[in-house]
């Protein structure tokens, strides 16, 4: 069975619109800072922050402090767990389409 509080952790931090759109400008960069993330966001410096620190905790972004600035990069194995999750479920609408494609055969052969 899958383990919940790692999903649950990824799916709470990923459900917030502005969380993801931060994660989503990090995954597009190499590394990005919080200046340049806070930069025409139309969110304080002071979320984007808090953001930033509920995706470390989730594990999907790391940090690399260098000098003033702290540079933030995405950590793909984060979405471990919502990948193992979504293909557990899988298995079941792979099923259910095979199925679908089954009886459409049937009645328009």
């Amino acid at each position: 069975m899958l383990e919940a509080a790692p999903i649950t952790n990824v799916m709470r931090t990923l459900a917030d619109p502005t969380r993801r759109a931060v994660f989503e400008r990090i995954v597009r960069t190499d590394e990005i800072t919080v200046v340049e993330l806070t930069r025409g966001s139309g969110v304080t410096q002071g979320a984007i922050s808090q953001h930033l620190k509920s995706l470390k905790r989730a594990g999907l972004v790391a940090e690399r402090p260098e000098g003033r600035n702290v540079y933030y990069r995405a950590r793909p194995e984060g979405l471990e767990p919502l990948f193992d999750w979504m293909n557990h479920y899988g298995v079941f609408w792979r099923e259910r389409f095979a199925n679908l494609r089954s009886l459409l055969k049937e009645i328009d052969p």
